[in-house]
């Protein structure tokens, strides 16, 4: 996945409060979609420190965190291990080189994560096929910034583009909407975020 040199590097010191504060925000929008889902399985894709995932991980039966960094993962891994959680595991893949066939979830979440895959719909296509029958992709981006020029990252997404390209992938019953806008959020520019559940 991309930048994934970038964060091998901020492993340790990714966890801000301003990335705390706005995991937390993530998570509070991506659990509105999560239906009934205790018996369910979920996978943090590009979990990063699982920021997100960990505030989740009540809300389903069994949680995969999923990153293409090593050293971002050896990070979920101690704080499985220092808070005792049994229903996580982890995961260090690159979706973008290969596939993985057994491996199957209920529901997918990302967020900030879309941005930074250069063929996203590519692994959006990987996705699919992973998820169950009826299982739900949930995505937390940023909405399209102009004011933003990046080698590095997308800079954001039009939400009828996304869901365009989705509905041609396969994925139906897509909705989406905008639930945050912050100061600076995005590489030193004011952004809004969006969200959007697509399902199988």
């Amino acid at each position: 996945m991309g930048n994934t040199d970038k964060f091998e590097m901020i492993a340790n010191i990714y966890d801000t409060a301003e990335r705390i504060q706005i995991a937390k925000v993530s998570s509070d929008a991506i659990r509105e979609y999560v239906v009934d889902a205790k018996s369910k399985n979920a996978i943090d894709f590009g979990c990063g420190t699982g920021l997100v995932g960990m505030n989740l991980l009540k809300d389903f039966h069994s949680m995969l965190f999923l990153d293409t960094s090593p050293n971002m993962i050896n990070q979920i891994k101690q704080k499985i291990s220092d808070f005792n959680i049994q229903n996580a595991d982890t995961l260090c893949f690159d979706f973008e080189k290969e596939g993985l066939s057994n491996l199957h979830a209920d529901y997918i979440f990302m967020a900030q994560v879309l941005l930074h895959i250069d063929d996203y719909e590519f692994v959006l296509l990987r996705l699919f096929d992973v998820l169950n029958e009826g299982g739900h992709l949930i995505i937390v981006d940023f909405n399209k910034n102009e004011n933003i020029s990046s080698d590095l990252v997308h800079n954001g997404f039009h939400q009828d583009g996304l869901t365009d390209k989705m509905t041609k992938i396969g994925y139906k019953n897509i909705q989406s909407k905008t639930f945050y806008s912050g100061s600076k959020i995005f590489m030193g520019q004011d952004a809004s975020m969006f969200i959007l559940d697509a399902q199988k």
